[in-house]
């Protein structure tokens, strides 16, 4: 069912159409003077080449074929192997998310699948290749069975090694370079997992303690590993701790015994809250150290010495001049050219292709057409003290003052999904265009990253383990009762609420929890039910779940409560909701069930059902007509 359209400024479609003009461009990789990238050029997410000098960009993909938004994939989206002649990629059913590893010659073909049906019947996502030696390694989920199986791939015969399976992972994190030792991952909680290798079906743990064999009531420390790599002599592995600084710091762990030793970080050159968020291998002893820093991306061209524990910060090549206060969207490095490339965007810019050596170059120069720039909102500081005391990171959106707005403006409350997510600067993502379509519109957008989101350190990020909708909502309210009222530019009688995936499992919660506050909602794909959401989920999904939310037999009181279903009665505000048919996540079923409990509670509702979409809305059109449904909607409800 489409919602109402209603008369705006006359100006929405076109300022809509106008945001969403400028193409995606990502993940870019530079090989043999050629620039392979993922963009929007045929109206969805297809894989593109260039020449790295610029150029008409080629299709690789037969128009039909869909690729995933990289940000939701788990993995890599593809590897351009020029030995091979060949492209590995990715790719699933319109958001089904069942993906599958398929190649395609460099020039562009139909898409073969890897080690022909291997990996049918799997949820695959690829983790790491190495082109020199054309082996692949991959973590695929059981369909049917909560378990998750390492593979190893030859791309070049499509043999296949299983290396292990697991309940929690068992994801091929690092290898040795011979590819005889592969070292594996399972992780329970966020940063809580171990580290472990597979020898005669015996697993041999390389740090960490795993919960089988935890004891009740004893806490163990999270280490927070992420980015493990074996190093060029082989003795040990680089990676990313929260061990150390709850931010994350790289260390050190020998391979053959020894303890986890600290690495010491030289060249740092930026300032501000945030992390480490990861090390991406380059080449040898070179790394990119990428840094997550009050939501803006920092890259540092890296090197490690082993002897000592250093390293290197040597060269920013993403926080500074052109390529600051943004995202970066894939870093590659391509050997033969000692040339970066590199996908970055601000709140402001759209996604950019960029190829980098002594100097910075452009390779598109992408734009919101008919909207300059300063009608764009940059967003401001709205960082604030949450009824505990604890710090919440916040950004606020105000319209252009070229607009001319008069008076307070009504306000929209943006909540991220995840709930182990965070709102950044992020043009490439769903909500950065409406935010600037809303501002657009005359309205504030508050953009919270309460206690639960990533990019503040791993203590924060805990905060929403086994806490859905508890804490965390009381930093909403008191953002909405507390900060937001002394804003004399916002007017808080003039309220919605809107949030995609667990923001909208949040949206549903604050609605029902308090209405007062409301006077719109939109929920996007959130879980309504927490009981029918996690028997939805996918096999594999229901471990963690039932550590990270809780259990719905041990913990069935506490779940009844934070289900936005128990709540729901209470909504006042129109709500209206959004979701994907091929959604595996968050169900179509999960929605429908909510529409037709409020429908038959006489409640005012609006349903729109996207039947090629899954846990995101991707192609043009509908991203059009969704945006386009939001605006009219909070336009309508929040007009004086």
């Amino acid at each position: 069912m489409a919602t109402q359209r209603v008369a705006l400024h006359g100006r929405t479609d076109e300022r809509i159409e106008s945001l969403l003009s400028a193409r995606l461009f990502l993940e870019p990789q530079l090989a043999g003077g050629r620039l392979y990238f993922i963009s929007s050029l045929s109206g969805h997410l297809s894989l593109f080449a260039m020449d790295a000098d610029g150029g008409v960009p080629e299709p690789l993909l037969p128009p039909q074929i869909a690729l995933q938004n990289p940000e939701l994939i788990g993995g890599h989206s593809f590897a351009v192997l020029p030995e091979l002649e060949r492209i590995l990629l990715m790719i699933d059913r319109d958001g089904d998310e069942n993906y599958r590893p398929f190649l395609i010659p460099l020039e562009g073909g139909f898409p073969e699948p890897l080690a022909g049906d291997r990996f049918e019947g799997y949820r695959s996502h690829l983790v790491d290749v190495d082109e020199d030696a054309a082996i692949a390694y991959l973590a695929a989920e059981s369909r049917d069975e909560a378990l998750i199986y390492g593979m190893r791939c030859n791309i070049a015969t499509g043999d296949v090694d299983e290396l292990h399976s697991s309940t929690y992972g068992a994801i091929p994190v690092a290898w040795s370079s011979d590819h005889s030792r592969v070292i594996l991952q399972d992780e329970y909680l966020m940063g809580d997992g171990i580290l472990y290798e597979v020898g005669n079906g015996e697993r041999k743990i390389l740090h960490g303690t795993p919960l089988e064999e935890r004891e009740d009531g004893r806490e163990y420390p999270r280490s927070g590993f992420r980015s493990p790599r074996v190093t060029s002599s082989d003795g040990g592995l680089l990676l990313v701790t929260t061990l150390y600084e709850d931010t994350g710091s790289p260390a050190y762990l020998p391979l053959d015994g020894g303890e986890l030793e600290p690495v010491t970080v030289e060249g740092a050159q930026h300032v501000g809250v945030g992390e480490l968020e990861r090390l991406q291998y380059l080449h040898g002893d070179r790394f990119a150290a990428v840094y997550n820093i009050d939501g803006c991306s920092w890259v540092y061209d890296a090197s490690f010495d082993e002897g000592t524990r250093t390293l290197s910060l040597e060269r920013a090549v993403i926080g500074e001049g052109g390529l600051a206060d943004g995202m970066v969207h894939g870093l590659d490095l391509d050997e033969e050219s000692g040339q970066f490339a590199a996908s970055f965007c601000t709140a402001t810019m759209p996604t950019q292709l960029y190829v980098i050596g002594d100097d910075v170059a452009a390779r598109t120069r992408e734009r919101a057409l008919g909207l300059p720039p300063q009608l764009l909102s940059a967003g401001e500081d709205a960082s604030f003290e949450s009824h505990d005391g604890l710090r919440v990171s916040a950004r606020l959106y105000l319209p252009s003052a070229e607009l001319d707005y008069d008076g307070p403006r009504p306000l929209v409350y943006y909540i991220h999904g995840g709930p182990q997510g965070q709102e950044r600067p992020n043009f490439a993502w769903f909500s950065m265009p409406l935010i600037q379509i809303l501002a657009l519109e005359g309205f504030a957008v508050f953009v919270p990253n309460v206690r639960g989101s990533t990019g503040y350190g791993l203590e924060y990020t805990r905060r929403v383990d086994r806490d859905w909708g508890g804490q965390d909502r009381l930093d909403h309210v008191h953002a909405m009762t507390q900060v937001l009222p002394k804003d004399e530019r916002i007017d808080v009688e003039r309220a919605g609420v809107i949030g995609r995936s667990y923001g909208g499992y949040m949206t549903l919660t604050l609605a029902g929890r308090h209405p007062e506050l409301w006077r719109a909602a939109v929920d996007m794909f959130g879980p309504y039910d927490l009981f029918t959401f996690l028997e939805r989920i996918p096999a594999t999904w229901k471990p963690y779940f039932a550590l990270a939310l809780g259990d719905p037999e041990k913990d069935h009181d506490f779940i009844t409560d934070r289900s936005p279903k128990t709540h729901v009665s209470n909504i006042s505000a129109p709500l209206f909701v959004i979701q994907g048919k091929n959604d595996p996540r968050v169900v179509e079923q999960e929605s429908h069930d909510l529409v037709d409990q409020l429908r038959g509670d006489g409640k005012d509702v609006s349903y729109l059902v996207f039947e090629d979409e899954g846990h995101d809305v991707l192609k043009l059109p509908n991203r059009v007509r969704c945006y386009d449904a939001i605006t009219s909607f909070f336009s309508e409800h929040l007009s004086p």
